[in-house]
């Protein structure tokens, strides 16, 4: 009988196989509104670019870490329970961010996350700027049923 060899994994496999990250801009929406009624300037948004948030489509919101909650200068709006791999806990919410991610832009509330662990951006944000992930080319990339364009459904 032809025996199986085992084949040695790739380069890309463990921690990195699969993994997809991408730029981001994130600003804190209040300074955002606080400049369009002339009580601030855009010099003075609250703003953050991240080169490398990482894509789960695990995950449902867009989490950020205490650390970039607090360069944002985000107010605790309230608690919500989240499942993680260590089980359910209580996860701290915060107003909206404005998330910027290829030139598309959409608003979400924010969950707070240990500083140890990445941002997060999950499927509602992906939704809400109609991306797919492309696992092959690890980029995210324009809803191809869209034409790559951005485009909402509403039906």
């Amino acid at each position: 009988m032809p025996t199986t060899k085992s084949r040695k994994p790739s380069v890309k496999a463990g921690k990195e196989m699969g993994r997809v990250t991408t730029e981001v801009l994130i600003e804190n929406f209040d300074d955002l509104w606080a400049v369009r009624r002339k009580l601030l300037i855009v010099d003075d948004v609250r703003r953050i670019v991240i080169p490398d948030a990482l894509v789960d489509t695990g995950a449902t919101g867009l989490s950020l870490p205490k650390k970039v909650i607090r360069k944002l200068g985000l107010v605790k709006i309230g608690t919500r329970p989240v499942r993680t791999t260590a089980g359910v806990r209580i996860a701290a919410t915060y107003n909206p961010v404005n998330l910027t991610i290829q030139g598309r832009t959409c608003v979400l509330d924010v969950i707070e996350v240990p500083d140890d662990v990445p941002v997060l951006i999950g499927q509602v944000p992906l939704e809400l700027l109609d991306f797919v992930v492309d696992l092959r080319r690890r980029k995210l990339i324009g809803n191809p049923a869209h034409g790559g364009e951005h485009m909402y459904e509403q039906y």
